[in-house]
This record gives C-alpha cells, structure tokens and sequence, in this order.
C-alpha cells in the first residue's frame, strides 16, 4: 500500500493558485499534462479537477470570466399588447400565436397605435420567448367526463372501416362527433354540438341539436355540407346509433358521400374530431347542462356567425407533416402555422366563388370585434343553462314554502330540546340514588405477576 505524503488542504490551494494562469493560457496538449500532473499531486478526481480549473479560483488569485445576465429586450408595452393579442386569439400556444401576429397586425396596429420600434419587436419575437413572458399567466384546467355515446348496432357491415392513415391532399374529406351537453344527468332530453373537422385544411364547422335523433343529425350534416367553401366529400363518424343508421347512410348514397368508421372504443381513429371537440366546443360551453330550445337557437346563432368566421379566418393551427423514429424516441415534425382560410386558398379544389366571398368578408370583419361578441354572446347562452336556472329558482323569494321550511325546523328544535331535558332528568335521579345509598367497602387485592412467555 502507497503510504507516501499527502497534500494538506493548504497545499492544494496554494499549487491550485500556482497553475491557474499557466492553465487558463496553455493550449489543449499542454492543457492535459497539467491536468495530469494536478490530480497525481493532489489526488483528485480528474472532472472535479477540471471544474476547479475552469471556475473562480479563491481569493488573492486571479478569477475567471463572470457570466452576465442578459437585459430585457422587450418592455412592458409590448408585453402588454401581446397579452391582449393572446387573450383575444382564445390563449393559442406560442407557435400559432406567433405565425397570429403578422396576419393581426393591421389591426393591431390600428387598435393600439403602434410605434415603429414596438411593432418592429412584435414581429421580433421568437415563440420561446413567448413561452417565457407568458409563463406565468398560463393556466391550466383539466376535466374528466365520460360521454353519452351509446353503440350503434345496425348497419355496421354496410358501412366500411376505416383502417388506414389520413393522408388526403384535396379538402372535403372529414370528421363527425357529436358532444353532449347534459351536465351531470343524461336523463331527458338536452342539446349536442354536431362538430364536423376537414382533414386537410383544419376547416371546422359546429351546429347544435336538441336530442340526437337519426333525422336531426342527417338536417345538420346537410346544413353543414352547404356551409362548407368546398364539397363535401367523405365523412368518418364513431360507432354511436347517432351516426350507424338508415337515414344518414341513404343520404351519404344519394349524395355521393363516402361514410365510413373508425374501430369500436378507438379515439385514436378519431383524433382529427377528438381535438376540436375541446378546442371549439368545450372550452367555450363548458360542460354545464344545455336543454331548452331558446339554448339551441342561441348556440346556432353563434356557431353560424362570428364564431366559424373567427377561428376559420383568422385562428392558425399546425399539422402533422410526418414521423421520424430516432432510437426509442419518436420524433413529429409540424408543418408552418396557417388558418384554415390559407389552406383553403392554397387548394385547387376549392369553390372559386365561395372563397372570393370569404376573402371579401374577411376584409370588413375585426378580430377583436368579433372576439368582444364572441363572449358577449357565450354569457347570454350560459344564462340559458339548466345550473343557471336553478340557481335563479333557488334565489326567487317563495313565501308559503319558506313558512314551511321554518315550521319544520322550529318542531325539530323543540322535539330535541325536549329529548335533552329527559336525558339530562333521568343523569340527575341515577344521581340522587347514588348519594342516598351507603358507601361499600373496597378491598384491594395485591396479584402476583405472571412473566411474559418467551418464543424461541
């Protein structure tokens, strides 16, 4: 065994002092003798070696290079307008809210009197930093709730399964779901959201029912068809009787619209639907219970109007443009964010007369005007919700059974106050007999004690 001398403390700092600047100037040859040599002196570890080479070394010796924070680049001004932008655009993540700001920047402009310098760093900003200065007015809510989707038993085998990937180049092609509104009881009848998803361009469409009667759907999808800037060309719907039926599947055969579906208890098929659902239907509705009909037209008037055109025109969405496996991981590459509009425009397949309509349309609209009606008319459907009706019945003043209600509880307070002075009469008699009787003799009894057995 090596018992040869051994460093003190000291030592080591006063030799660390010694070959500091030699380190710091020699080049990477030299850089590895010295390192050498400095762990066979001191015995150290040859990265903890490195790390007290390459840091501040203790005072009285020269100290390395300080990192200096970097200064805020953008002011409060253009944080500000920014959180406004984010708010109105209904929170879209960085990316999207970055591809946002050139299409919104007329009217940005316009509505916050812009300088040169600030719109410049508007444009300047990367999505990072969008994560950064927003960071911490993010919020995030999640909810779990089971669906109202019952299995349609008829017609499966007419209607084909779809099995393989999305992959279309023209629009026309979607996806269908319906998303309940009943609140916390699926009993009686209450109103749906018909959502219906174009593959290719993100176009997305939403009408709502009162029940999901088979005919009901088919009169939506129609209203829908006619809605759309392009044909429509296909649809791919779960296996809910609200879709699996006789009138949807003869309408699809008259029309020449390709229906099929995706595998039973498989979201995944329908992942395209599953994601506007949230997006464009419950962020905004909530889950609370919608089941009037006056809750039906206020909800068609929004999905008809302002909010088709807000997110179609004006919201840009990503897509997937493909896979690559690296190792064990997997790796998704997006495409550039665009409106569903853009795309639209970009397609040949597109109707030229609806799409010189929505261009024209789109110049006259206001994306903060419409955001601004957008929640004036969510509060006005939210009044027509079943929670808040209840809430209002339960507030109204009614005389007779408050009366009632105060009756009940003045009889329940005199019953227990009744119940507790027999209690408390039957403690003081038991107490009375005690202190008539004489007292007993106590004989106190000394017991041996038995030892505990022990286990072996």
């Amino acid at each position: 065994m090596d018992m040869g001398y051994v460093m003190s403390c000291a030592s080591r700092r006063e030799y660390l002092r010694r070959i500091y600047a030699r380190y710091q100037e020699a080049c990477a040859v030299e850089k590895e003798g010295i390192l050498d040599e400095f762990c066979a002196h001191c015995d150290y570890n040859r990265k903890y070696a490195i790390r007290l080479l390459n840091g501040p070394v203790l005072s009285g010796g020269p100290r390395g290079k300080r990192r200096r924070r970097r200064g805020f680049t953008y002011g409060p001004r253009v944080l500000s307008i920014l959180k406004a932008v984010w708010e109105t655009a209904d929170y879209p993540w960085s990316v999207r809210l970055k591809a946002l700001l050139p299409e919104w920047m007329p009217w940005i402009r316009r509505r916050y009197r812009l300088s040169a310098e600030t719109e410049r760093q508007m444009l300047q900003i990367s999505p990072r930093s969008i994560d950064q200065r927003l960071r911490g007015e993010k919020r995030k809510r999640r909810r779990r709730l089971y669906g109202r989707t019952k299995p349609g038993t008829l017609l499966k085998h007419h209607i084909a399964l779809r099995t393989d990937r999305w992959d279309v180049q023209v629009p026309g092609f979607t996806e269908i779901d319906l998303v309940s509104h009943s609140g916390d009881s699926a009993s009686g009848e209450f109103c749906y959201s018909l959502n219906v998803t174009d593959i290719h361009t993100g176009w997305t469409e939403t009408r709502a029912l009162l029940g999901k009667s088979q005919e009901a759907v088919r009169a939506a999808l129609a209203a829908v068809g006619e809605a759309l800037p392009f044909p429509l060309r296909g649809i791919d719907s779960d296996n809910g009787s609200e879709f699996i039926n006789d009138h949807l599947l003869r309408y699809c055969q008259a029309q020449g619209i390709q229906f099929t579906r995706g595998r039973p208890y498989k979201k995944d098929d329908n992942a395209h639907i599953e994601q506007k659902n949230w997006t464009h239907v419950r962020r905004l509705l909530g889950y609370i219970r919608y089941d009037s009909a006056a809750a039906r037209a206020a909800m068609n008037d929004l999905y008809e109007q302002e909010l088709r055109l807000f997110q179609n025109l004006f919201l840009p969405s990503v897509k997937l443009a493909k896979k690559e496996r690296i190792g064990s991981r997997l790796r998704r590459r997006y495409e550039a964010p665009q409106t569903p509009f853009q795309r639209v425009v970009a397609s040949p397949a597109a109707d030229p007369e609806g799409v010189t309509e929505l261009r024209r349309r789109r110049e006259t609209l206001d994306p903060f005007e419409l955001s601004r009606t957008i929640q004036t008319k969510l509060e006005g459907i939210f009044q027509l919700s079943r929670n808040t009706v209840k809430k209002n019945a339960a507030s109204a003043v009614v005389h007779p059974k408050r009366l009632r209600v105060n009756e009940a509880k003045h009889h329940s307070d005199a019953r227990a106050k009744a119940a507790r002075g027999e209690k408390d009469q039957k403690r003081k008699t038991t107490q009375r007999r005690k202190e008539a009787q004489p007292p007993r003799r106590v004989t106190f009894l000394r017991c041996k004690t038995i030892p505990r057995k022990l286990h072996s």
